[in-house]
């Protein structure tokens, strides 16, 4: 019998959930991500170190600073990775643009750009937006003129409805993120996997957007254990970190398929509008909080990042 990840293979296109170069030889993904926290680990990594050192020269010598050396040092990383993945490279559009709609515009555009200049054709790329309704409308319109996006901090219906009504190609909720929530609110040290309230919220998206033949991706994100990936086995994609994937590998057993097109229940299809939106937001404590606070720590990892570059250029 193949291993728990081989069988995962089978039914789910594995995402790396890492910019490590070896990690992804290792683990085979068909996708990557870049973000600033991955750029970050990248910067301590030999395997990337005549990469970072020569985009931050590059930079000093075009009199860049460190916000645009680090935007550059970005597309790079995923230029170097689409060389290992034979799938998609999700580059971020950086947080502090999550609420204005015509800067997330510009910047993907200039991601878009700036990789086609490195021989890499936007057909590779997933422009990562937070699924705020400013991100969901500059996806909308990007989607319109051929990028593909992927809406990121999905925690709630109201969003996975509105990325779906906006022709989104892809959408990664949050599994670990809802789960940590609801962990701290119910005083819960721990659900099993059918009862985990992360893996709930993905199976109630997938099972929506089959019911309704929504094209959009879905993929599961923010694991924190084995048993919430085994739980959403048959999800389109899932985002797996490096260390879990290892588990997975080591793993011997029959993996039972969880989620698939012909179990959707018959969901009815919702209209989300911008009122609506708000408005069901607002009524979710958990999707609001941790929205909220994942686009700051987004932003808190750029900035971090910008930082380290800043240091390298004095």
């Amino acid at each position: 019998m193949t291993n728990v990840l081989e069988q995962l293979r089978e039914m789910t296109v594995i995402v790396a959930d890492t910019g490590e170069v070896s990690s992804l030889k290792k683990n085979r993904p068909v996708d990557c991500t870049t973000n600033p926290s991955l750029i970050r680990a990248a910067l301590q990594d030999p395997a990337a170190e005549e990469l970072v050192a020569r985009e931050i020269e590059a930079g000093r010598r075009a009199g860049k600073d460190a916000p645009d050396i680090a935007a550059s040092l970005t597309v790079a990383l995923g230029a170097d990775l689409s060389k290992v993945v034979p799938g998609r490279i999700s580059t971020e559009v950086e947080a502090n643009l999550s609420f204005d709609t015509g800067a997330s515009l510009d910047r993907a555009r200039a991601i878009i750009a700036d990789y086609e200049a490195r021989g890499i054709g936007k057909e590779r790329i997933l422009i990562k937006l937070a699924a705020t309704w400013e991100g969901v409308r500059a996806a909308e319109i990007l989607q319109d003129e051929g990028i593909d996006c992927n809406l990121t901090l999905i925690f709630s219906m109201a969003q996975a409805a509105a990325c779906a009504d906006a022709g989104a190609f892809l959408i990664s909720p949050f599994v670990g993120r809802i789960t940590d929530w609801y962990r701290k609110a119910e005083g819960v040290e721990a659900y099993s996997p059918a009862e985990d309230p992360g893996v709930k919220s993905v199976r109630r998206i997938y099972d929506y957007y089959k019911s309704n033949n929504i094209r959009t991706v879905v993929m599961g994100a923010s694991f924190r254990n084995v048993g919430q990936i085994k739980a959403l086995a048959g999800c389109d994609n899932l985002t797996i970190s490096p260390n879990l994937l290892n588990e997975l590998a080591r793993e011997q057993g029959n993996l039972p398929r969880m989620l698939s097109p012909e179990k959707a229940t018959g969901a009815a299809s919702l209209s989300i509008d911008e009122a609506s939106f708000r408005w069901q937001m607002n009524a979710d404590a958990m999707a609001t909080e941790k929205l909220a606070e994942g686009i700051r720590d987004f932003d808190a990892d750029g900035k971090r990042l910008q930082r380290l570059i800043a240091e390298r250029l004095n």
